[in-house]
């Protein structure tokens, strides 16, 4: 079992593909509340949404979810939570997992993974996720980001890019599915160490993050490990786009409250 962790949901109206996400509705009460339910269900002793805006606050209020409200300025999500840390009074050595805003269907059990890496490798700043790729599809596809590991489970890279590259498997120049090892499919669930999470919007930007737009990898460019959780299957959907918000609500329609 994990140490005592909080689970942290940074959570922002601004979105260009679907407007005030965090507040949209599904099954009678905003996606934010629906996505701290299911985070409550995990082994964290604290749930808490870190907000910039005073409509989340007020929804998850009535909701009878803790939030607190952040600055509107910052760069990214870790200084939001960084911000949150400090406002909650969490000491360096304290946990936190970070739970996207827009993950309605996480699960419980893989937030508890992800905080439980922490232990499992003292020497790693972050935890995070994977699943196995399945398709070639995904595999080349920019939009997906992959990780490579070592034999411990810490991160070596991740990137945009088809990795790792099964030379003998490729024919004229196409990617084929590595099968030892597998191919990778990072998923966007963080566990920090709160005395690192302080640190890391004060390391300066590395090349490689500016190169493939992935924050992650300036952890690893400073030196920093990041253990991660190998799950079988894909977490559940996240809602980017007003399709996505419709199919959630269908399953929620369908398998009620528990999604």
């Amino acid at each position: 079992m994990a140490s005592a962790f909080t689970v942290l949901i940074p959570a922002r109206l601004s979105s260009t593909r679907l407007p005030d996400k965090p507040l949209a509705d599904i099954a009678g009460m905003p996606m934010v509340v629906r996505v701290a339910q299911r985070a409550r269900q995990s082994g964290a002793t604290r749930v808490v949404v870190a907000t910039d805006s005073s409509s989340i606050l007020d929804a998850c209020g009535q909701h009878g979810v803790e939030a607190l409200l952040t600055r509107h300025d910052h760069a990214s999500g870790s200084d939001r939570l960084a911000e949150a840390c400090e406002l909650l009074g969490l000491a360096d050595e304290d946990q936190v997992v970070n739970v996207q805003g827009d993950e309605p269907l996480i699960d419980p059990r893989l937030v508890d993974a992800v905080a439980g890496l922490l232990d499992l490798h003292p020497d790693a700043a972050m935890s995070t996720a994977a699943h196995p790729i399945r398709e070639v599809s995904e595999f080349r596809n920019p939009n997906v980001v992959k990780v490579v590991t070592d034999s411990r489970g810490l991160a070596l890279y991740f990137s945009r890019a088809p990795i790792p590259w099964w030379r003998d498997g490729a024919a004229a120049g196409e990617a084929a599915l590595p099968i030892h090892p597998q191919a990778l499919r990072h998923v966007g669930i963080y566990g920090y160490r709160v005395g690192f999470l302080r640190e890391f919007p004060r390391l300066p930007p590395a090349p490689i993050e500016s190169c493939e737009s992935l924050e992650q990898l300036r952890a690893l460019w400073h030196g920093h490990r990041i253990a991660v959780h190998v799950t079988t299957d894909p977490p559940g959907m996240g809602v980017d786009t007003p399709d996505d918000l419709m199919r959630v609500r269908a399953l929620f329609e369908r398998d009620g409250a528990s999604g």
